[in-house]
């Protein structure tokens, strides 16, 4: 059985307006699982509740109702924290630091020193492809850039679970590739990835299991493959098929010599399924 590492049970988190006596709940009774090793999309239009959900999941903003817990403590205890690694949606950055000193004042906070700070940073340059611009203040790194080296400050403790709100934003399309790239990269070293978006071509990608939020409910959630099924619908790929098969498929499939090379469930795509799941809010 493989390992929880964010749980979500019941959640409501109530804002109240100050001088308006009015409550706005950003997000009600949100139950997900985000299991070890896996890629989680947190998806849903503005004003949705996935950046709340994200923190409440961190232990920034206190739940009205319900529990988050990482890796089985409670989102409420400061020893959570100790294996996560964060990249908020508008980072901030020292500008007048070099991508270097960046990672090595993160290192620091985070209790590293001497020679192990040392080799965690060239690791984490090497891995987000900044070596060459270690030396640069970021003050002349272009978005895409301050988007890989947030996510190397957010990896300088090797966490076990990454949790990135709008990884992407702002960044064109040449870095969100790079971006992807890395994230695919991280998946592969059984990293756990919860990452909120708008880009759901990227997601598409790179998520194992996803979740829309719609007005703060969770209106979809489940693998991704499972998600964007299309129901009633079976397709039959064949390989080497005359043409007269096509004609009788039915009865000479099995007679013919063709291979049926695949059988699988035909997907529609995960920005259809996030359009179909929040019509109704687009609507109002």
């Amino acid at each position: 059985m493989s390992e929880t590492a964010v749980a979500v049970r019941g959640l409501t988190k109530t804002f109240i307006v100050p001088f308006r006596r009015e409550r706005i709940v950003a997000v009600r009774d949100l139950n997900l699982t985000v299991e070890a090793g896996q890629v989680y999309g947190l998806l849903g239009p503005n004003g949705s509740g996935k950046s709340t959900t994200l923190k409440v999941i961190l232990g920034l903003v206190s739940a009205t109702r319900g529990s988050t817990e990482i890796f089985g403590r409670r989102s409420s205890e400061v020893a959570s924290r100790n294996a996560v690694g964060f990249l908020p949606e508008n980072p901030y950055f020292h500008k007048y630091l070099t991508g270097g000193e960046t990672l090595r004042f993160h290192g620091k906070l985070c209790g590293l020193g001497g020679m192990r700070l040392k080799t965690r940073v060239g690791e984490l340059l090497e891995l987000v492809g900044l070596t060459s611009a270690a030396n640069r203040r970021l003050a002349g790194y272009s978005k895409g850039m301050l988007q890989r080296i947030g996510l190397a400050q957010a990896l300088v403790q090797d966490p076990k679970l990454l949790v990135l709100d709008e990884p992407t934003a702002g960044v064109d399309p040449a870095g969100s590739r790079e971006i992807r790239d890395l994230l695919l990269s991280l998946k592969g070293r059984g990293i756990t990835v919860l990452l909120s978006s708008h880009l759901l071509s990227q997601v598409q990608e790179i998520c194992d299991r996803v979740g829309i939020l719609a007005r703060g409910v969770l209106v979809r959630e489940g693998p991704l493959e499972k998600l964007t099924a299309i129901e009633n619908q079976i397709e039959l790929v064949l390989e080497n098929a005359p043409d007269a098969l096509m004609e009788r498929i039915a009865t000479l499939v099995r007679d013919s010599g063709a291979r049926i090379v695949d059988h699988r469930t035909p997907q529609t795509t995960l920005e259809k399924l996030f359009l179909e799941a929040t019509r109704e809010e687009r609507q109002d």
